[in-house]
Formats: structure tokens, sequence, C-alpha cells
């Protein structure tokens, strides 16, 4: 039924551990969103290739993980099926299945629903922790984003351990580092981008709050909140969708990093790494042309 590819397999693994997470942090919720998505995602991909007589890719394992993966826990499941549906068809299927999509089908599924269904995507938030069983108080379900526009600032070691409200995958830090190290190691995922994402982010994080923008934050825990780092591991190194050519990958991180942060910054939603990466997708194509020799040029 799927076609075999290893480093879809890899990615798999490495979100596994975020998983088993999400269901300590928000218990029955995280299992049943999951499957919901992977039945609805899978099914989507099987029907649509099953006209074309070609097999489904192991890559929507990948799709369905990281979709789900961005929901907050208290997601309609309505919402969570039309999404990852909307992903897979229009985001991947449309232009002839894995290989030939322009855009991270995940993050156009998450898109979809963030811009269809706001109050939803923006308040379906729980109290971490104890596979769900937390008691709810409006400290316990505001999410670090959340309190830092109020300007309550979150102790950075509360970030890092990852007991805190947000989607279901997006606290798990030290899981989502340890993922990118296997990721970098095993040669699936390009440290280029990483490095140039996460650095980009940083200096203009700095920069605006050091010149004293009142919308800013302090970069380190900006970094540890919303779901940048998970962006950044998982999305922003979509071989498929990324650039191929070592210089433009450098530009495609830094143009991922400075646009996640000057849409928190200066725009009214709350988070900024799905239009980041579907910024970085429509110029990767772009970058890699820039960086690609023209016959008959002289150097």
């Amino acid at each position: 039924m799927f076609q075999k590819q290893i480093m879809m397999r890899r990615v798999v693994y490495s979100l596994i551990p975020i998983m088993i997470f999400s269901v300590y942090l928000y218990g029955l919720r995280s299992l049943i969103i999951h499957a919901v998505v992977f039945l609805a995602g899978t099914a989507t991909e099987y029907l649509y290739m099953k006209t074309r007589g070609k097999k489904v890719s192991e890559a929507v394992l990948v799709t369905c993980s990281l979709y789900a993966l961005s929901m907050p826990p208290l997601v309609p499941l309505w919402i969570a099926a039309l999404g990852i549906i909307f992903g897979v068809l229009f985001g991947k299927c449309i232009f002839g299945g894995f290989g030939r999509n322009i855009f991270n089908p995940a993050i156009a599924g998450r898109l979809f629903v963030y811009i269809s269904f706001p109050s939803f995507m923006t308040t379906g938030w729980m109290a971490p922790g104890r596979f769900g069983m937390n008691a709810v108080d409006t400290v316990s379900t505001a999410t670090p984003l959340g309190l830092m526009r109020r300007n309550v600032i979150p102790e950075l070691k509360d970030l890092i351990i990852g007991i805190r409200a947000g989607s279901l995958g997006e606290s798990a830090v030290i899981l989502i580092i340890a993922a990118g190290v296997y990721l970098i190691f095993t040669k699936t995922a390009s440290w280029r981008i990483i490095l140039s994402t996460l650095l980009s982010f940083l200096a203009l994080s700095s920069a605006l709050f050091f010149m004293g923008v009142s919308s800013s934050f302090p970069p380190l825990e900006s970094l540890f909140s919303g779901s940048v780092l998970f962006v950044i591991v998982f999305m922003a190194t979509d071989p498929v969708t990324g650039p191929k050519k070592n210089q433009a990958q450098y530009l495609y991180g830094i143009l991922i990093g400075s646009v996640t942060c000057l849409v928190r910054v200066f725009s009214l939603f709350p988070e900024g790494t799905s239009f980041a990466i579907l910024m970085g997708n429509t110029f990767a194509s772009l970058f890699d042309e820039w960086f690609t020799p023209r016959k008959g040029v002289k150097k």
C-alpha cells in the first residue's frame, strides 16, 4: 500500500517521542486527534492515488504527524479532519503527488483551518500534564505567547521543560532538539536551513527587543514559545518544498526566520510560522535558480 521512503521513516521515528509526550500532556484528546488526522489524511491520498494506479507515499505519514502535532488540543475533530484533507488533496495530490508539490501539505492544511476557523484555532487550549487530567484555570490554559502579549514573561526553564499550554507537539523543546540532532546526523534534514532560520529569528528578535519595540518579546523566551522550534526542525527542512542548493538554503532559512519574527511582532496573528514557511516555499525554486551556474557564462 505504501511506497518505501527511508528518509520519511526517519522523520516519523523522530516524531514518535513527541507524540508520546503529547499524550502525557493532553491524554485522550491527543490520541483521538492523531487517529482522526491519520485516517482522513491517509484515506485522502489513497483514494486519489488509486484512481491513477499509484501507491500511497510514506510521506503522508509525516504530513499527518506534523499536522496533528500542530493542532490545539481542543480543536473540533471535524476541523482537524477538514484541514488534513485540504492539505493532502490541494497541497500535494493535485500537483501530482510526492516530489511534485510546491507547498508543504501540513502547512497548507494548518493555514487553511487557521484562517477559516480562527476562533477555534486560537482558543482551543488545555491545561497540560497528568494525561490531560489537570485542573483548568486561566493561567494554566494561557499559552506563553498569550502571556507575553499581556506583559507576563514565562520562566525560561518552564518553557524548556515543556509542561505548558500550546499545540499538541510544540512545547516538547528537549525532544524537538534531540530530533533535530538525529535528523542532521542521519543527513535527513539540512543543518544549513536549521542554523540560518534559527540565527535569523534570534538576531531579528534581539534587535527589535533591545531597540525597545513595544510589541517585541525577549529573544530566548520567544524562541521556546509557540511553534518556532518545531517548525524550524520539521517543516523548514522539508526536502521536497525547500531549496536544494547550499547557498539557497541559507537564504531560505533567513527568509523564514525573519518573516516569522516580523509577523509575530507586527501583525494581528499570534504566530507567524505557517506564513513564513508558505513564503519560503514560494521562493525556494527561485533561490535555487539564483545559485545555479548558467551555461556559457564565464566565471
